[in-house]
């Protein structure tokens, strides 16, 4: 893991879910653990969420890199992972989203955070969209 997330979630989980830095006001910051496809290990990451009803939404975007990020391979691997939000924990189940509903859904987080946009243009690659559910 790199320092900047290492901060990140150091500080997320030390201020129940509030960072500063770029992301100061994000509301919709979430820490996820999975689980390494090929190491077997808990690997944790900073992400935004995008709220959808009962699930939330994350978009595997790897800053508008040419490859999806680890933990995209990692949920295709294993689909159950935690999710941390402000001061709750829980478990989910990782849903792949593709077609009209995956293109509406990254539509919608460019509405909240444009940059979204120029990482969509940055690369030739569909950008996946996950769909998070509480399992239990």
């Amino acid at each position: 893991m790199n320092d900047f997330n290492a901060n990140v979630i150091e500080e997320f989980r030390a201020n129940a879910g509030k960072v500063g830095g770029m992301f100061e006001g994000n509301q919709n910051m979430v820490l996820i653990t999975t689980t390494g496809a090929k190491s077997g290990r808990a690997i944790t990451n900073p992400l935004v969420k995008l709220p959808d009803g009962d699930r939330i939404v994350l978009i595997a975007s790897n800053g508008g890199a040419d490859k999806h990020p680890a933990w995209y391979h990692n949920l295709r691997a294993n689909p159950e992972f935690t999710v941390e939000t402000g001061t709750e924990t829980y478990t989910a189940k990782a849903e792949f989203i593709t077609g009209p509903e995956r293109d509406q859904l990254y539509a919608r987080m460019v509405e909240i955070m444009p940059g979204f946009a120029d990482y969509e243009a940055g690369t030739d690659r569909v950008i996946p969209v996950v769909g998070a559910r509480r399992v239990g």
